[in-house]
């Protein structure tokens, strides 16, 4: 998975409100189109976007598509953002001295 490629999918507002959407219930093209008030070639390409970028799966009912979110991108998202969570945690914030890495030791200006 790509953490890259999932954000950047997520990254646009409709995209991320429709996998939101998705958190709460599966939905089809139809339910998704009503909902945001959009057409459903519109979903069509965002959904096309998403399962591209690992975040969704579709189920078939007859002829229409239920679109779910995939658990393995939820959990590995969660991970990610927990990660960079710890790793803020653990940051110096100590504004009195320079901590980049050019500079010598000694040498603070």
């Amino acid at each position: 998975m790509e953490l890259d490629c999932m954000l950047k999918a997520l990254g646009e507002p409709m995209r991320l409100k429709i996998f939101q959407a998705l958190l709460e219930r599966k939905h089809c093209v139809r339910s998704l189109s009503k909902k945001f008030g959009i057409s459903e070639s519109a979903i069509s390409q965002h959904m096309k976007v998403m399962k591209e970028a690992g975040l969704v799966y579709g189920e078939k009912y007859g002829y229409h598509t239920h679109y779910l979110p995939l658990q393995e991108a939820v959990d590995f998202l969660t991970d990610q953002f927990e990660r960079m969570r710890m790793a803020s945690l653990n940051v110096d914030r100590d504004m009195t001295v320079c901590q980049c890495e050019y500079r010598k030791e000694g040498n603070q200006e």
